[in-house]
């Protein structure tokens, strides 16, 4: 796997050696593109996302020391690597945020905000529950912020599985779609509360309840307030952008990203992660704010900001994978944590499907499709490897490894877990089917009751039903051959029985 990026590794020269320092990004950004190209294909071929490969080629990059390989591993060591990396992480973000729009979420009701809520409390409390069990000797600190890394569900993974069932319009899709944008806003919440207590108590003083509720409501009232702010202020902004002479490509993206930094930067500066700016300033920014742009520039914004994306979000995800250190699991106690989280992070979003209570919805699978963790539980990780408490990280590398190998499993999960529970409900719905509605049109069909159109009901699934069949069989639906012609009305013998 990855031979042209290990073979550019092997024959290249050491990275610490007196190159030029921009010679040594190059090089650099030259492995970890290739190995992210090569890893995301060889993943779509398999039947799975693209990140998982970035991933994973970045884990097998980063370990190439184990044989005799070992300037690879100083990559993720980079100043301007690691900025490019973090500057991948905000677009990222900057994108998820595009996807969605403050009015989607207002739209998704209170089903999905319920999904969300269960999915975020559950897999976090289960989370600090696996940390307390493994990490006896960590703080409370470290257990919170280890289960909230269970806590947000991909939205780019599930969305392409449901896309690949062929399930994304289903009633299902909407819901888990709409939770998973909304438990990732609650996930942002929660980093930032976390983030910020870590850094108190870092600096030795205490935190008190008062302290948690003020850090919680700090993250809200950005969140809320950036969205509100941004909604108001967006078409203004845009509107005076419009006026500029030029290209519209490049007006809009500019005014577009400008946005996105200045809010991370906000973010930053009263004591949040500035991803949680770059979503904010995704949610805000709708295409009715700057259509006339779009107009002038004959591509949607989202279609402007993908060519940076595509150069700087794969060298996130492998830069993610390169801290992964393979020797880690030379420890059962890692391998045990691993196990753990993943566990909990599965069982964890089965409780979403409590959420479907009520509604004629496939519960299992919306349970199921909240699975996949993906770049927010990466980010959680990547901050707690820089954030300390007490002069120790807060992730360790241990640590960091176990929540890697957890997103990857999930994410390996989900495809077939879900495909197999869409097969498992289309007999369940065929009984009813049979057992419900055909009696009932074939009642309908008999001669003596009142109407030609109970009878055409009975003709046209009579004519359908080798077609259902098929489709419950999983074959395919019978060819356009000639067919013999079948009498419109109820069989005989089923009019015979019904009169005995």
């Amino acid at each position: 796997m990855l031979v042209l990026s290990v073979v550019l590794a092997g024959l290249a020269p050491p990275i610490a050696g007196p190159i030029d320092p921009v010679a040594r990004v190059i090089l650099a950004l030259a492995v970890v593109l290739v190995g992210a190209k090569l890893g995301g294909e060889i993943a779509e071929r398999l039947g799975q996302p693209a990140v998982l490969g970035e991933l994973l080629a970045g884990i097998v990059l980063g370990n190439l020391e184990l044989v005799g390989v070992s300037w690879v591993g100083s990559i993720p060591a980079d100043a301007t690597i690691d900025v490019l990396a973090k500057l991948g992480a905000v677009l990222l973000l900057f994108e998820v945020g595009l996807e969605s729009t403050v009015g989607d979420i207002m739209k998704v009701g209170g089903r999905a905000f319920t999904v969300a809520t269960l999915g975020v409390v559950t897999p976090w409390v289960l989370g600090w529950g696996v940390g307390v069990l493994f990490l006896p000797n960590s703080s409370s600190y470290v257990h919170a912020f280890l289960g909230a890394t269970l806590t947000a569900t991909s939205v780019g993974i599930t969305a392409r599985v449901l896309s690949d069932l062929g399930r994304a319009q289903s009633p299902e899709a909407r819901v888990i779609l709409g939770a998973a944008v909304i438990d990732d806003v609650m996930g942002l919440v929660i980093l930032a509360g976390i983030t910020s207590v870590i850094s108190t108590a870092d600096r030795g003083t205490g935190v008190s309840y008062a302290d948690l509720a003020f850090v919680f409501g700090k993250a809200l009232v950005f969140l809320v307030g950036a969205l509100v702010v941004g909604r108001a202020l967006s078409p203004r902004l845009f509107g005076l952008a419009g006026r500029l002479r030029g290209q519209g490509q490049g007006i809009l993206l500019i005014t577009a990203l400008v946005v996105c930094f200045l809010l991370a930067y906000v973010a930053s500066a009263v004591g949040l992660a500035p991803i949680v700016g770059a979503y904010a300033a995704g949610l805000v920014l709708e295409e009715a704010h700057y259509v006339e742009l779009v107009g002038r520039s004959g591509r949607s914004l989202q279609d402007l900001v993908r060519p940076i994306a595509t150069f700087l979000v794969p060298v996130f995800f492998v830069v993610m994978g390169m801290r992964v250190r393979l020797e880690t699991f030379a420890h059962p106690d890692i391998l045990g944590l691993a196990g753990l989280l993943t566990v909990a992070a599965i069982l964890g979003k089965q409780a979403c499907a409590l959420g479907g209570l009520g509604a004629r919805l496939n519960k299992l699978a919306i349970g199921i499709g909240m699975i996949p963790r993906g770049e927010v539980g990466l980010i959680f990780a990547n901050l707690g490897l820089g954030l300390t408490l007490h002069g120790a990280p807060v992730v360790n590398q241990g640590i960091y490894s176990a929540v890697v190998i957890m997103v990857v499993l999930t994410a390996l999960i989900t495809p077939p877990a879900l495909s197999w529970c869409f097969r498992r409900a289309a007999p369940e719905r065929a009984a009813v089917w049979e057992g419900v509605v055909v009696p009932a049109l074939a009642a309908a069909g008999d001669p003596g009751t009142n109407g030609a159109p109970h009878r055409f009901l009975w003709s046209a699934y009579r004519q359908a039903q080798p077609w259902l069949s098929a489709s419950r069989a999983g074959r395919p639906a019978p060819s356009d051959a000639p067919k013999q012609a079948r009498p419109v009305g109820v069989p005989g013998e089923l009019r015979a029985a019904r009169k005995v």
